[in-house]
């Protein structure tokens, strides 16, 4: 099955600091480094790098466009419907990471330019079956003609809901599986998640909307699902945690491509779980995601 990623690709600026400074207050960090992020483009890196056959669809700028395309390449990315426009950044993503959580700022750029154009070209290579996965840093119109388009053509929908905002219920109605953590399924449902009977309470309410499959990132207690009216738990793995920032995005790109080769949603909840906690002991974004190999051998 082939994986289309309709979303951002951002350069990441990434800093660590001891604390967020007050207002007013210059202080010293370390580390500073440049680094290919954006949720769409880590969730196609992450599904590149697991062994996914998938295609980037999404806009880069004047400033780092090449280098972001370049390096979704040398993951295995297919980067022919990441168009560059001329006159803008790419989007920049400021990061910075305290006692290894991240607080991060964007700038979206070049991802403001997504076009209808550009996804139905993108799309007119897809089939009945094939994946479709997007995210809420681009236009949510663009988002919501993504997942309608897809669905028309018989294809496998996911939303990773991030960051958090109000969507159209025409948007829920055409997810076939929706992918928060835990502070994005109380924004969309008004219960946080924790456990079975609060899971599918989240799951009823969305489900009343269209939503037909909910998982829900838990952080270090690993993730639950509802799909089908059926519960399931994986446990998280135990990691050394130095830097959370592609975390939810390796686990959105792993199960996924577990999914799109067949397997049960709990064995794709592991493998993903699996697949984030390395990602999570590693700084960065695009680099910290693992390879196939390093999963499939923890």
């Amino acid at each position: 099955m082939k994986i289309f990623v309709v979303g951002s690709l951002n350069m990441d600026l990434v800093i660590k600091a001891p604390y967020m400074p007050e207002n007013g207050v210059t202080m010293h960090g370390e580390g500073f480094m440049t680094n290919p992020g954006g949720k769409g483009a880590n969730q196609a890196a992450a599904i590149g790098k697991l062994g996914g056959e998938v295609y980037m669809v999404g806009c880069v700028g004047d400033a780092f466009g090449d280098e972001l395309t370049a390096t979704l390449g040398s993951y295995g990315v297919h980067t022919d419907f990441v168009e560059k426009i001329h006159g803008v950044s790419s989007g920049i993503a400021v990061i910075v990471v305290v006692d290894g959580d991240n607080r991060i700022i964007l700038d979206a750029g070049a991802n403001g330019k997504v076009t209808e154009a550009l996804i139905d070209r993108a799309l007119a290579h897809a089939e009945a079956g094939d994946y479709l996965v997007t995210q809420l840093e681009i236009a949510q119109d663009m988002v919501a003609y993504a997942l309608k388009r897809a669905k028309e053509k018989g294809m496998v929908t996911v939303l990773n809901p991030a960051p958090a905002a109000k969507v159209s219920d025409e948007i829920l109605a055409n997810c076939d599986y929706f992918i928060p953590n835990q502070s994005e399924a109380e924004f969309y449902t008004g219960i946080y998640p924790t456990d079975e009977e609060s899971a599918k309470r989240c799951a009823e309410r969305l489900g009343a909307v269209g939503v037909g499959n909910i998982v829900v990132t838990l952080g270090a207690d690993g993730s639950a699902s509802v799909c089908d009216g059926v519960y399931r738990k994986v446990n998280s793995f135990p990691a050394d945690a130095i830097d959370t920032t592609a975390a939810g995005d390796t686990y959105v790109g792993a199960l996924v491509t577990k999914l799109a080769e067949g397997a049960e949603m709990e064995a794709a909840m592991t493998f993903a779980s699996k697949a984030s906690s390395i990602t999570v002991t590693r700084r960065g974004a695009q680099q910290a995601i693992p390879y196939r190999n390093e999963v499939d051998e923890k």
